[in-house]
């Protein structure tokens, strides 16, 4: 497989928002693909509906630097996400994805848990965090998260912006962990 540049990989991007196609996007650390209906490409960041099983579960915030190709995959399978309505309900949040801090910024003004992670190829570098946003510096975020018993951990976690490679919201697993979790103390 060739990899591709990185005004490549926005061109395909790109291409795939207006008559919104299917991508199947591979990373750098991930030797599986991830399919992706395209949403907004900027010149760092790209954000995409996650496409799983004929089923959009949530949106994805992705770095470019980390993509190493893009496909636009025109097949059977658009043609039943087609036939199963996924595109009558592609829904583009408000998320300015100029930069990490703008990404931020809107999904604080949002309100809601999301799921940030540091993908790597070398598994004990892999971090996950989920929570709320607390605060938003110049590089960095404070994260309040909740544990697997779904209780809101005591101090917030600090989140380098250079250490994230996607940030998702809106997915099932967050919707349904977040109905059962007591309200977040931080306002």
């Amino acid at each position: 497989m060739r990899l591709l540049t990185a005004d490549e990989i926005r061109i395909v991007l790109a291409s795939a928002i207006d008559d919104p196609k299917i991508c199947r996007v591979f990373f750098d650390y991930d030797p599986n693909y991830f399919y992706y209906f395209p949403l907004a490409v900027t010149q760092e960041l790209f954000l995409a509906a996650n496409e799983d099983d004929f089923s959009i579960d949530g949106c994805t915030v992705r770095r470019i630097e980390d993509v190493v190709n893009v496909k636009i995959k025109d097949d059977k399978c658009l043609e039943i996400d087609i036939a199963e309505g996924l595109l009558d309900n592609l829904h583009v949040p408000e998320i300015d994805i100029s930069d990490w801090h703008s990404v931020f910024t809107s999904l604080k003004a949002i309100d809601e848990n999301i799921i940030i992670e540091k993908e790597s190829d070398v598994p004990e570098e892999c971090q996950f965090a989920i929570g709320r946003i607390a605060e938003i510096h110049g590089d960095f975020l404070l994260l309040r998260e909740f544990d697997a018993d779904g209780n809101w951990l005591y101090d917030n976690t600090i989140i380098p912006f250079s250490q994230i490679t996607s940030v998702t919201v809106n997915s099932r697993y967050v919707r349904v962990f977040s109905k059962y979790l007591p309200p977040c103390p931080i306002e």
